[in-house]
């Protein structure tokens, strides 16, 4: 869900001579395959999404989704592995640039703030999201699917492992500091997928998730911004006896 409303955020078609940060970008045959497979790759996981939405996530085959598409269904398998990376994928894509932001913050910069404006983003990025996908999304499918919930508790434990590994790779504090602090990140994924989810199902519409979800999401970052950039890196030598005393 989270990446889908990222990709939807508005975009401004550019000429092929134009700079994109700090890129020159020459719209050759290469550029014009590479957006060529990222339309088709676009159109696959919409119809998929629009499916999901009509029928449940159990009731929907690939090949389903490569006939609604019109396409081959090994042109779906092309661009997701399975049928289940079709509504994970995205959540492994902003896994991806979270870690990104993390590891190309500024040294005074904690990792809740470096990567705070991208979610925020995202959130209110749930009012672009057609109407008719949005049932399709990984977050009411998570409320109303054992499977697909299955599948976010598995999403967030791998993205909690790799933002771990960001945090531990470009700061001071200690290994198990850098666990709890992805662990807490991930978790800002799972209540905004939570919540879109179950407050979907209550019949909420997408503008009042968005708006409720936009100012309670930047509490919890702001919380973790405090947390995270006062809590001081262990002593190598340290360990639990130590910590504890004699018991």
């Amino acid at each position: 869900m989270l990446t889908r409303i990222l990709e939807r955020a508005p975009t401004i078609e550019r000429r092929p001579s134009v700079v994109r940060r700090g890129y020159a970008v020459a719209m050759d045959s290469s550029g014009l395959r590479e957006r060529k497979k990222a339309q088709t790759r676009q159109h696959i996981a919409d119809t998929a999404a629009r499916l999901f939405a009509e029928r449940g996530f159990e009731q929907v085959t690939v090949i389903d989704v490569a006939r609604e598409a019109a396409v081959a269904e090994q042109t779906v398998y092309n661009y997701f592995r399975t049928k289940e990376q079709l509504v994970t994928d995205r959540g492994e894509q902003i896994q991806t640039r979270l870690c990104e932001l993390i590891r190309e913050r500024a040294e005074d910069v904690s990792p809740a703030e470096a990567v705070r404006d991208c979610i925020l983003d995202s959130v209110a990025g749930i009012r672009r999201v057609p109407t008719a996908l949005w049932h399709g999304e990984l977050g009411y499918l998570a409320t109303i699917s054992p499977a697909v919930h299955r599948l976010v508790l598995e999403l967030v434990d791998r993205q909690a492992v790799a933002l771990a590994k960001a945090i531990a790779d470009t700061s001071s504090v200690s290994p198990e500091i850098a666990r709890l602090q992805g662990i807490a990140l991930a978790g800002v994924y799972q209540i905004i997928i939570d919540e879109a989810g179950a407050r979907t199902q209550s019949g909420q519409g997408q503008q009042k998730i968005a708006t409720d979800l936009s100012r309670e999401i930047a509490n919890v970052l702001d919380e973790l911004d405090r947390w995270f950039s006062t809590a001081p890196p262990l002593p190598a030598t340290s360990t639990l006896t130590e910590t504890r005393g004699p018991y």
